[in-house]
């Protein structure tokens, strides 16, 4: 049974193809009885052998050639330059920008830290704590003071101390 089917198939297959291959054959032929008109087209080969033939080097489009390469590089380079420039602005700008902001978060910053180094060194917060720890105002005669009479902006001789040999 499928032996049947398949060589049904194929004998369908081969006709649509006979079909296809008939239309085009007379299609070409109506082509070519448009084209021949009254008279019938004749058709000569010509052999052409073209192995001896050496191109002759012209002088003048090689150096055509060689200014217009020329010309191209230079403008080439010039267009690379621009870009290489106009790139590097915008990423110097970029730069700027990320400075700037940096630099405001900084500010800010430094701002804060004051503001927190004037609350911790407030007298009476610092007088407050110490109550709390039970620390008391120093009596008199309690607090002992270097000798003030040396100006230590002063400038000081050096002495030289004398070595001791063991």
């Amino acid at each position: 049974m499928a032996t049947q089917t398949i060589a049904a198939y194929d004998l369908r297959t081969r006709r649509h193809s006979q079909e296809v291959a008939d239309r085009n054959l007379y299609l070409f032929a109506a082509q070519q009885r448009a084209r021949r008109g009254p008279t019938p087209e004749v058709f000569f080969p010509k052999r052409l052998d073209n192995s001896r033939l050496v191109k002759a080097a012209d002088p003048v489009r090689v150096r055509e050639m060689r200014i217009f390469t020329a010309a191209l590089s230079i403008l080439f380079v010039c267009v690379m330059f621009y870009g290489w420039q106009h790139f590097s602005a915008i990423e110097f700008g970029y730069k700027v920008e990320a400075e700037k902001a940096q630099k405001a978060q900084l500010e800010e910053q430094n701002r804060a830290l004051r503001l927190t180094q004037a609350q911790l060194c407030d007298p009476h917060r610092i007088d407050r704590m110490a109550r709390q720890l039970g620390l008391d105002a120093p009596r008199p005669g309690q607090v002992v003071r270097g000798n003030d009479s040396v100006d230590t902006s002063a400038p000081v001789l050096a002495e030289a101390a004398p070595m001791h040999l063991r």
